[in-house]
């Protein structure tokens, strides 16, 4: 009862605001061909275990819709939810979980747990997750391996003392084929060999994201997990995702493609329709976070 009164009392006074701001972005079911809201996706969970919200990290309505995704799951799904993060490192779980607990401060906690710049964005889950009990799991690499993986090759991570180990991922293995590859070159602006350590790092924040998707997901079998990522992690069902399909291939993963677009008044859904199971538009009109 104490549980369900919180929920109440934090989101009756995002009401009218989510009426407001439900002006400012749609939803589009790619398979049923038709635009859905918020609510459609939690019912859809119920059939799945990892939810992939894929942002722009300045959208601010995006971020909106995220910490309301999280509630909306809380209360359909109760504590039965962990969040995933690409924003925190696995390095500084301890951390995390010490935040969580009540057991350091605030300030503590986005020093030395090296929250990104624009943790405010990010601040409204973490608090919500903290108030109900949520699990919330660091799923990035630490930027000291990935620099090191930019300037060596995925090779150098053999290499690591074994209590550096513990916090990375298995066989994060490239592949120099493929749309992704094809992507990211052409995001990159060209081949060569520094785009390519490039590409496996790349390859490599996937990997310990999947990896640490996956160790939550063994560990804690009756949860439903919301990741949350930058989304060309997760965009067409690549990246992110892909390498959760080997880590776990039973997992059943839904993914959100979330971005402003020009296109925002009169969406051209089937140009998006390849990014994922559900294409949220949002209001490029809207300010930025950042």
């Amino acid at each position: 009862m104490k549980r369900l009164l919180f929920i109440t009392l934090i989101i009756l006074p995002f009401f009218a605001q989510s009426q407001e701001l439900s002006q400012h972005y749609k939803i589009y079911d790619v398979k049923q061909r038709k635009t859905i809201d918020l609510d459609d996706i939690v019912a859809a969970m119920g059939n799945a275990n990892v939810l992939f919200f894929g942002e722009e990290h300045n959208d601010s309505i995006g971020h909106y819709l995220e910490v309301t995704l999280l509630k909306k799951l809380a209360v359909a799904y109760g504590n039965k939810i962990g969040l995933t993060l690409e924003m925190f490192h696995t390095d500084v779980q301890p951390i995390i979980n010490e935040y969580l607990a009540g057991m350091i401060t605030e300030k503590n906690f986005i020093k030395e747990a090296r929250a990104w710049n624009n943790y405010k964005d990010y601040r409204p889950m973490i608090e919500f997750a903290k108030s109900e009990g949520i699990s919330v799991i660091g799923g990035n690499a630490a930027a000291r391996y990935s620099n090191s993986v930019t300037k060596n090759g995925l090779e150098v991570l053999a290499k690591l003392p074994a209590d550096s180990k513990q916090f990375l991922p298995p066989n994060a293995v490239d592949t120099a084929i493929g749309r992704y590859y094809e992507k990211f070159i052409g995001l990159l602006g060209g081949h060569g060999m520094g785009a390519m350590k490039v590409y496996q790092t790349q390859n490599f924040w996937d990997a310990t994201m999947a990896w640490s998707i996956a160790k939550f997901a063994k560990a804690n079998k009756d949860k439903k997990i919301f990741q949350v990522n930058g989304r060309f992690h997760s965009d067409e069902k690549l990246g992110t995702y892909a390498q959760l399909k080997k880590y776990a291939p039973k997992l059943k993963a839904l993914n959100i493609a979330a971005f402003s677009s020009d296109d925002f008044a009169n969406p051209n859904w089937e140009k998006h329709k390849d990014l994922g199971d559900y294409i949220i538009l949002t209001d490029p009109k809207v300010k930025k976070s950042f």
